[in-house]
């Protein structure tokens, strides 16, 4: 285990799972963290390996956010296997937390890998961002693996049973990793699911509006999704997830109401859609493809006031 070998394999298993593969590097640290409380050189060449892959691996998501902005974040929260915590705990937990989010980043599900893109999204300065996922890394490699030493007594037992059965480990280890995408992906499903309710087209929201007949447009993205991308459809009202029980109130019950997002299946707008539901709202509809289409369309837009500036 304290080989170069294995100072590789954890080092890689580290940088995968940073990377945004389902491959958990938690059980390898605390288990690396045992070895290396006997072993202290191969476990400071390990803590040092680690915090370098999951700074690698930050820095490639904060570029690609940097270059792409709304379109990587669109594109991971298409992939994630947890849609519902990409599309509203994250963008919350920036305006929240501001560059604190990066900081703790890797303690929270799901906001390891989206944190860094929408960091560099949001153009989080580079030397800033660069010493928050350092630090971060730091604690969050140093927490497991001194995990591990402290249960190294323990681990040690184990060790000669797991490698006596490693065959049958490795085999249960990619059963129970398989067991777990299934079953990820079947709350994708779920999740998805509960958000099928009738849209309406971008083509037909732009006929009711030239006709002089226009329903109450309705922008729920978050400010920092606004600051990402900074446009909305001429005449929306910008009302997030978080306020519209709060602001149901003011909205009008005998005008139709569009919701857009640029989130995947238009998941804010329609979760927002069934919170009005709820309080009795009838004519209520998620806008198809979201601002993403309505911009694709050609259609018109206005350059966004955002009053609350994120700021990171």
């Amino acid at each position: 285990m304290f080989s170069q070998l294995g100072l590789a394999l954890v080092v890689a298993n580290v940088f995968l799972e940073q990377a945004g593969l389902p491959i958990p590097a938690i059980p390898t640290l605390i288990v690396a963290g045992a070895v290396a409380a006997h072993h202290y050189g191969w476990g400071l060449a390990l803590f040092l390996g680690a915090v370098t892959a999951c700074v690698a691996a930050d820095l490639g998501w904060y570029f690609a956010g940097r270059r792409y902005g709304n379109g990587v974040m669109h594109l991971l929260c298409r992939i994630s296997l947890t849609p519902d915590f990409c599309v509203s705990e994250t963008q919350q937990r920036f305006e929240r937390w501001g560059r604190n989010a990066v900081l703790l980043a890797k303690f929270v599900p799901g906001l390891t890998v989206i944190a860094p893109p929408l960091a560099g999204a949001l153009r989080m300065g580079r030397l800033r961002f660069l010493a928050l996922s350092g630090i971060g890394s730091s604690l969050w490699v140093g927490s497991f693996l001194a995990l591990g030493a402290l249960f190294s007594p323990q681990i040690e037992r184990l060790l000669p049973t797991m490698q006596h059965y490693a065959a049958f480990a490795l085999v249960l280890i990619v059963a129970l990793l398989a067991l777990y995408i299934a079953y990820k992906w079947s709350e994708r499903r779920r999740f998805f699911a509960k958000l099928r309710m009738a849209r309406i087209e971008v083509d037909e929201l732009n006929r009711l509006m030239d006709a002089g007949d226009a329903p109450i447009v309705v922008d729920v993205r978050s400010n920092s999704a606004r600051t990402v991308l900074p446009k909305k459809i001429p005449g929306a009202i910008h009302v997030t997830h978080d306020q519209m029980s709060e602001q149901v109130k003011h909205l009008a019950r005998d005008r139709e109401i569009i919701l857009y997002c640029t989130c995947p299946n238009e998941a804010t707008a329609a979760q927002v859609a069934k919170i009005l539901m709820n309080h009795g709202f009838v004519r209520v509809r998620p806008l198809h493809g979201g601002l993403d289409a309505w911009i694709a369309a050609g259609y018109p837009v206005e350059m966004t006031n955002i009053e609350e500036t994120v700021v990171i």
